[in-house]
């Protein structure tokens, strides 16, 4: 089928078993998205002709009023003939490009009994630059991929840091956790993704549930690593102490921020607050789902830049109830993932305790 772009005079081809979305991007088409699972919206566009269909059936990302204005997701839309949509490709000056290129397993440290830290070392002729918060895909047999945000900041892209949940028979996950993966050749793909740091003044409110926190720590060192001054709270829900598998280093890092500020003449403030859904009765901090932590601490958000990155409950959760408190929605920046098993298409990966 063929596919055309109303506002330019683009078009590509996508097959009947493809999402919309696939097929721009197997074209080199650098359009709109971000989870691509249906729930965050961000492909969202209108559908000005022809007919798509959803095999997974209707998209969580889209409201009722949405549909019936005639809006799709193209990440999980199908064609079933030729057609036309109204969105727009990225074309900024400052775009990132996105490569394919290999990548060796250079380090991988246990971080936790399910979590995995994964240090990529990649070609050294090779640039690769990215945005904090973006993500790459590990291409896997047969056309299947999985998706890892990458928790390394931009300036720090030596090795690229993931954090890869232990799935029972994942195809990339258990070798990691069962075998001496050290020197394993990779073919990865990236960046993606439009979940990235904004400029700004404002005060940052970011909210992550368990492996959401990687984009996040890609985002918080970003900020303080190049002494930019914004003032930065950070929420971060697991299920048990167990699953905390970087308190430490985060403790560390909002430890040492004095000496940094004074260094760079900043008067930024960073705050971290671990959440434990299924606490232990020894558990002295905060308890419950994240949002709800959130909610239960801070009075006034609206004026916060708030970025969220987690399952598609807590993003839904965050949309919702943080707009009631008055959070506006170009304020809300969101990174909507779940795990997925192995599909031909791309999938985004977790270690998101609720999953």
């Amino acid at each position: 089928m063929r596919i055309s772009l109303s506002k330019s005079s683009t078009c590509f081809n996508a097959a009947p078993d493809q999402s919309l979305l696939d097929a721009a991007l197997g074209a080199s088409l650098n359009l709109p998205h971000s989870c691509k699972g249906g729930n965050c919206g961000s492909c969202r566009a209108r559908l000005l002709q022809g007919e798509i269909y959803y095999p997974n059936g209707p998209p969580l990302g889209l409201s009722a009023g949405e549909v019936a204005e005639g809006f799709v997701l193209l990440c999980q839309a199908r064609a079933r003939c030729d057609v036309t949509i109204e969105t727009y490709e990225i074309t900024t000056p400052d775009q990132t490009l996105v490569k394919r290129m290999p990548a060796r397993i250079e380090r991988s440290v246990r971080l936790s009994h399910d979590v995995m830290g994964v240090h990529l070392k990649l070609p050294a002729a090779e640039e690769f630059r990215f945005e904090a918060g973006q993500y790459i895909d590990i291409m896997l047999p047969h056309g299947r991929r999985r998706s890892f945000s990458i928790a390394s900041p931009p300036h720090d892209s030596r090795l690229l840091e993931l954090h890869v949940r232990r799935v029972a028979g994942g195809e990339f996950s258990a070798p990691l956790f069962d075998k001496d993966t050290y020197g394993t050749l990779l073919a990865i793909e990236g960046p993606l993704g439009h979940f990235v740091y904004r400029h700004g003044t404002a005060p940052m409110l970011l909210v992550g549930g368990g492996t959401g926190l990687a984009p996040l720590l890609s985002i918080l060192r970003h900020v303080t690593e190049n002494g930019i001054e914004r003032d930065i709270t950070l929420y971060w829900g697991v299920r048990s102490e167990r699953d905390l598998y970087a308190h430490a280093a985060l403790q560390e890092l909002m430890g040492r921020q004095p000496v940094q500020r004074r260094a760079a003449g900043s008067r930024a403030r960073l705050r971290y607050v671990p959440v434990l859904s299924e606490p232990s009765p020894e558990w002295r901090g905060s308890r419950g789902w994240v949002h709800e932590a959130v909610l239960r601490h801070m009075d006034d958000l609206a004026d916060h830049d708030v970025y969220a990155a987690g399952p598609p409950a807590m993003i839904a959760a965050v949309r919702r109830e943080f707009g009631e408190r008055g959070v506006a929605a170009s304020r809300l920046f969101f990174d909507s993932f779940d795990y997925a098993p192995d599909a031909p298409s791309r999938q985004r990966t977790s270690a998101l305790t609720r999953s």
